[in-house]
């Protein structure tokens, strides 16, 4: 189990390390060679120490854009999965749904954040509707088609042995949909952080996209940069703790045997 560990953990850490390690070496030395301005562009040194003088700063406002992103793909994949499994079962439904999820996603969420500030506040709902919204299409298509990926010989069987829909939902259907939703959630998640970081641009007093827009507005680039710097590391770690979840799944998938 460690060495299964370990091994998702080099395949999804290492290489984004190693190309962050080169980017920051050639972005230092751009930076001395050409002597640029920290306003204009802060060198990783002055960024790495922006963060080094409080730390526990960007910890808790990251762990706070964190815990919003989080319930808001909560709230999103439930009631994406709960219109999946009706639209898996009545394409009259489907075609009911299938446009309002369509028209959610093309809307530029961006637009509407002001909207929601005058709706509700400068609280934490706005961040939890642009992170439910922008979670909610991704994780439905996915879940739609996989429930609706079942191997014909598998369901015949199932109906020969009188099996209830609810039998063949959870032992057939809900299984095989797993691939697709994990698949669904390395997407979303990252979108719902990126919702509650635009929101707190427009509602927040609190978390990393107000840390970042209250940098800017101040030309605190190198807070600004250690800010974004966060968000990255908190990107890496979530895809690593999905894939890690994802071998411990779907070690019967031919997905996760293939890499093995």
């Amino acid at each position: 189990m460690m060495r299964s560990v370990l091994r998702v953990i080099a395949g999804c850490v290492v290489p984004p390390l190693l190309a962050f390690a080169l980017l920051i070496a050639f972005w230092e030395s751009y930076i001395a060679w050409r002597d640029v301005s920290i306003f204009v562009m802060p060198a990783p040194s002055d960024i790495a120490e922006r963060f080094a003088d409080d730390p526990g700063f960007f910890v808790e406002e990251g762990w706070w854009t964190l815990y919003e992103a989080t319930l808001g793909l909560l709230i999103g994949s439930i009631v994406a999965l709960l219109a999946a499994v009706a639209m898996s079962y009545s394409r009259p439904l489907e075609r009911a749904i299938f446009p309002i999820a369509v028209a959610i996603k093309v809307t530029p969420l961006v637009a509407i954040s002001p909207v929601l500030v005058i709706v509700f506040g400068f609280g934490v709902m706005p961040k939890l509707i642009i992170a439910t919204l922008l979670c909610f299409f991704p994780m439905l298509v996915n879940a739609t088609i996989g429930f609706r990926d079942v191997n014909p010989a598998q369901l015949e069987f199932f109906r020969s042995i009188n099996a209830s829909p609810w039998q063949v939902f959870w032992k057939l259907r809900a299984p095989g949909s797993l691939p697709y939703i994990m698949s669904a959630l390395k997407i979303t998640y990252p979108l719902a952080l990126t919702g509650a970081v635009v929101a707190e641009w427009f509602s927040g007093t609190r978390g990393l996209g107000y840390v970042i827009y209250a940098a800017w507005l101040n030309l605190r680039t190198a807070e600004l940069f250690a800010a974004i710097a966060v968000l990255a590391v908190t990107g890496v770690f979530i895809y690593a703790v999905l894939s890690l979840l994802e071998q411990r799944l779907l070690f019967w998938h031919e997905s996760v045997r293939s890499v093995r």
